[in-house]
């Protein structure tokens, strides 16, 4: 799929800027806690070391500043984050919907205050894409975010390592999974993120990765108990939300913060990830 053409991106800008003053009239844009669950996710790692045992990940997704999610709930989020104290936080694109420049400074404001023991991971979505990657990354780098698209990066416990690793948006084929395969050492379990979840079915045959963690769907903001969702789309039709196992790889897919043009959410709560790393087997299974 090719980016949004400029008539159709000032389209959708028009509506999301129509939508904001709707918002404001009718709509609370407080911040409530309750709004937003913590989902704890425990994924054993096979051939993890010891050292990286019950290693907390926070993961964030789709944030789409500017649409339902404002200022105030990112700097809410964030703070639900820290108090989370995870070791690391990873971010699985989609910053923005359809305006940036009004939200820039709010991005950055609200991503600086980020807190992990270690470090912040990210990769881009479609929208970061069509609204400006260099900008985004931008963003990245000013808050210390390492952006690992197409890329990877070592954790290290000691000698142990961990590596994270990412893709860019499959849905604007900017994906390069063999250049991540090629970095990727041969030795040390990893994490990859990839905004598109469907697109485990491709990582998974690699062998390599024991976790994909993404988000793109935003759960189809609309949950059947007992079913899921009906709302499925490009590039989340397979995996849309929640856990599933991908031949020896666990996918998982985030409901996201945000919502795009449709707001309402039923039954689909936003979400904050709290991963739990576990070794494998009661000795830890490390080397």
């Amino acid at each position: 799929m090719k980016e949004k053409e400029p008539k159709a991106l000032k389209y959708m800008q028009k509506v999301q800027r129509g939508m904001t003053r709707w918002r404001e009239k009718v709509v609370k844009s407080e911040f409530n806690h309750e709004d937003f669950q913590v989902e704890e996710v425990e994924v054993i790692i096979p051939s993890m070391d010891r050292k990286f045992d019950g290693y907390r990940l926070a993961n964030i997704s789709d944030i789409h500043l500017g649409q339902w999610i404002t200022a105030e709930h990112l700097e809410g989020v964030v703070n639900l984050v820290n108090q989370e104290k995870p070791d690391s936080i990873t971010i699985t694109g989609d910053f923005v919907s359809y305006i940036l420049d009004d939200v820039s400074e709010d991005l950055e404001s609200a991503l600086n205050f980020l807190k992990p023991k270690d470090e912040s991971f990210a990769v881009l979505g479609n929208h970061d894409h069509w609204l400006g990657a260099a900008q985004i990354r931008s963003i990245l780098r000013a808050c210390n975010i390492i952006d690992v698209s197409n890329d990877v990066h070592t954790l290290f416990r000691k000698k142990a390592p961990l590596h994270i690793a990412g893709v860019d948006s499959v849905m604007l084929d900017k994906h390069r999974l063999d250049l991540v395969m090629e970095k990727l050492p041969e030795d040390g379990p990893a994490i990859l993120l990839a905004h598109e979840p469907d697109f485990a079915d491709i990582s998974s045959t690699t062998g390599r990765f024991s976790l994909q963690i993404s988000g793109h769907s935003h759960g189809g903001q609309f949950l059947i108990p007992g079913l899921g969702t009906f709302i499925r789309g490009p590039h989340f039709i397979k995996y849309p939300v929640g856990k599933y196992q991908v031949k020896d790889m666990v996918q998982y897919t985030s409901r996201g913060l945000g919502t795009n043009v449709f707001w309402l959410r039923i039954n689909c709560p936003p979400e904050i990830t709290m991963f739990t790393l576990k070794c494998q087997g009661e000795d830890g299974g490390g080397v």
